[in-house]
């Protein structure tokens, strides 16, 4: 028997919980983790082993309608994305999913300080309401004090009135990219492209439900409390961000008179996220 069996065993329990997207040194971090000694270059070796490896990384085109007469704010960020506090910075954007159904359009928004998912929503209309239903999850879900520079690009969806009105009815402060350029919101780039990457590339979706429903896995279940992000030196959120205090913070409106400032869809969206919570 070989000697690393144990190991192996592993190594192949997590490419599978994973879906393969984790390479030599997620894959070391998650041993490390698990209590295994294992530098990069032997996980690289347990990989080969164990006859996985990481899946290979694609190029996604964006969709971004900034052809607009619309209002744009300044580039407040300026590519600063290390911050110092939690709740203090949010960036966000909007990405689109394939099903046989047709189009999903997904919008996040992240805390920058912490990398966490702290709203989202999907829709298969591309308005307004999809992005201002994400950011009333993520200040409902956190709660910020008021004067948070809130990032992202100068898309329609953004710049309108309906969403600059949230946005000055939340308290914070609009900052936007420079036209076309997509590093200047870098963080939720990244994220998109780890979605699409490492969860859904290879799957086929016959309905919107079907991938709405793992979108919300890999959001809540995955990214936001197991996946190992190399910002926070190949730890989790749970164990690499200096304070937790984020982690008692939870989804669903505090009272009442909250709650009923959630849409139908966004309380919908809600159901469906506390019912995988349960699992």
């Amino acid at each position: 028997m070989d000697p690393d069996f144990e190991l192996i065993v592993k190594v192949r329990q997590i490419h599978s919980d994973t879906r393969g997207s984790y390479g030599s040194r997620r894959m070391s971090g998650q041993l490390w983790n698990d209590g295994y000694d294992i530098g990069r270059y032997r996980a690289r070796n347990l990989m080969k082993k164990a006859d996985v490896s990481v899946k290979r990384r694609k190029k996604f085109k964006r969709t971004t309608d900034s052809n607009h007469k619309l209002p744009v704010a300044p580039n407040l960020l300026n590519r600063q994305f290390e911050v110092e506090r939690l709740d203090t910075v949010w960036c966000a954007d909007i990405t689109y999913l394939w099903t046989l159904q047709g189009w999903l359009y997904l919008a996040v928004v992240i805390d920058l300080y912490s990398r966490k998912i702290v709203g989202w929503a999907m829709s298969n209309r591309l308005k307004a309401s999809l992005v201002k239903e994400a950011l009333s999850m993520a200040y409902w879900r956190r709660k910020p004090e008021k004067g948070l520079i809130h990032h992202s690009d100068r898309g329609s969806q953004y710049a309108g009135s309906e969403y600059q009105k949230l946005l000055e009815q939340y308290g914070m402060i609009c900052s936007m990219s420079r036209k076309g350029d997509c590093w200047d919101n870098a963080v939720v780039e990244s994220f998109f492209h780890s979605l699409k990457t490492e969860w859904i590339s290879d799957i086929i979706y016959r309905t919107r439900d079907g991938v709405r429903s793992d979108v919300i896995r890999y959001i809540e279940m995955f990214y936001n409390s197991h996946r190992l992000h190399s910002f926070l030196g190949y730890k989790t959120r749970l164990t690499g961000c200096p304070f937790l205090l984020d982690q008692i913070k939870v989804l669903t409106p505090t009272s009442m008179e909250d709650f009923s400032s959630f849409d139908s869809n966004m309380r919908a969206q809600t159901t469906i996220f506390l019912s995988f919570a349960k699992r």
